[in-house]
């Protein structure tokens, strides 16, 4: 059984909610629980407990029915009669009050879901019906929106993209698979169509091929031309500090950008091999291939914050934009992934470059100890963050792992002054705060707040993403 964790214990002491539900359960998961799982799924996500009535009392449930409950909803969440698209989404066991209750995460989903063949969304007084065409229009065009790698592009061709680059995801594939693979007798077209790469814009009624299709199968000028920002930064950096000893400026598709970023790996760390079973296993490569497909796959594509991998003496580590859930360390042992481009993250799964949602992450923290004998450090904000110590905790070194747990904001704020180390403060309490608040909580003039701004964007620890009204602050 999990420790339940302060975040959790945080947001049932809150209540019900947009993003909040609870539930009383015993011998049967109640006839709504998918309801609310449709809603959550179509609207922002959020949490359901099991075991606790509406008002917050604990009501529990009992240990005979926790291994039948968790069983029925696994099997409920792949019955395409129940939620359409399917779903994969985990429920854990906590105990609170000496009594036992259930946790299930949903993520927002890029999909439109039906539960019994009707939509349903979320709002302050909990899940209801959605039936209007127009509304259920709505929710379609408000997910292209929100997940960037369903962007359309009406006016892209066939021809835009390498027929080469489709042709050996389809072998990739059909390798891959244990049965005849559908893709081998596809055409290119059906192909994208099957795994959705050609939509339709529901808000001018074109259809054409997504940021997703451009990006794994693009050519590089098309890639450029749909997202000029579009790079990954492969760099080693040991020797020289101030710069770097070796460098892969990658501006390619998906499929190349990961053969590179595990080249470069390859190149600059030392392998170390482990027998598994009867097997022998490169851990470096297991590292690499999950490092490598989390960076590529799992970040926000319209933020013009280059990804990178950075390798170093201690430690590899990797950086991308992302819409965050949380803030703040991720705890590994009770960590909810979601998937951030789940038709990229799938096709990833498809070509064998790529495992279940959530597996990645286990693979990490298994290797590193084995190669290591240390663990990941996952930190989530507007820049997700991972480090892999390639230090044992054990050695005479410095535990590195620790060290950039704990000292995560002196490495980069103790040549600031007291008004820039206040500044970051409280653009990581609320990014999207504005100069009037700044200059409320400092008692600073606009002037001194505006100077202290643009040192900071100067020295590469903040920048500012989208208009001075509407944007939001990251800390890099």
């Amino acid at each position: 059984m999990n420790k339940i964790t302060n975040q959790l214990l945080e947001v049932i002491n809150n209540g019900e909610g947009v993003t909040t539900e609870f539930k009383e359960a015993n011998r049967n998961l109640p006839k709504s629980l998918f309801e609310t799982v449709c809603a959550f799924l179509n609207r922002n996500g959020g949490h359901i407990f099991l075991g606790i009535a509406d008002n917050g009392e604990i009501t529990g449930i009992t240990e005979e029915n926790i291994v039948k409950l968790k069983k029925d909803f696994i099997n409920l969440c792949n019955n395409e009669e129940k939620i359409n698209p399917t779903v994969y989404l985990n429920i854990r066991e906590y105990e609170i009050e000496k009594k036992k209750i259930l946790h299930i995460y949903v993520h927002e989903s890029s999909m439109v879901h039906k539960t019994n063949g009707i939509v349903f969304d979320r709002n302050e007084d909990g899940d209801y019906r959605v039936t209007i065409p127009e509304r259920i229009a709505n929710i379609y065009a408000r997910k292209q929106s929100f997940y960037t790698e369903n962007k359309v592009f009406p006016y892209a061709e066939m021809s835009d993209l390498r027929e080469d680059l489709i042709k050996r995801a389809r072998q990739m594939a059909i390798n891959n698979s244990t049965k005849n693979h559908s893709w081998a007798d596809m055409s290119d077209e059906e192909m994208l169509r099957s795994l959705n790469f050609i939509e339709k814009d529901l808000i001018t009624g074109k259809e054409g091929l997504t940021l997703a299709a451009i990006l794994l199968f693009g050519k590089d000028t098309t890639i450029l031309s749909a997202l000029p920002h579009h790079k990954t930064d492969a760099i080693y950096r040991v020797k020289n500090l101030d710069r770097y000893d070796d460098r892969d400026d990658i501006r390619t598709n998906l499929i190349e950008s990961y053969e590179r970023l595990i080249a470069f790996i390859e190149k600059h760390l030392d392998d170390k091999f482990y027998i598994e079973g009867t097997q022998r296993i490169d851990v470096r490569n297991k590292i690499a291939r999950e490092l490598c497909a989390n960076l590529l796959i799992h970040r926000e594509f319209s933020n013009p914050y280059p990804a990178k991998l950075i390798i170093e003496k201690h430690c590899m580590r990797t950086e991308n934009a992302n819409r965050a859930k949380m803030i703040g360390t991720i705890d590994i042992n009770s960590y909810e992934p979601y998937p951030k481009n789940p038709k990229i993250a799938k096709f990833f799964k498809e070509i064998g470059l790529a495992d279940e949602l959530g597996s990645g992450v286990r693979n990490m923290v298994k290797y590193t100890k084995i190669y290591s004998d240390s663990i990941p450090i996952l930190k989530e904000d507007d820049i997700f963050r991972t480090v892999i110590p390639l230090v044992s905790s054990t050695n005479n070194n410095k535990n590195y792992t620790e060290n950039y747990t704990e000292n995560y904001t002196e490495n980069y704020t103790e040549k600031l002054n007291e008004t820039q180390k206040k500044i970051l403060e409280l653009i990581k309490l609320n990014p999207c705060i504005t100069q009037k608040i700044m200059m409320e909580k400092t008692n600073l003039s606009r002037p001194a707040i505006t100077l202290n701004l643009k040192q900071l964007k100067d020295k590469k620890i903040i920048d500012r993403i989208g208009s001075d009204r509407k944007g939001k602050w990251i800390i890099l």
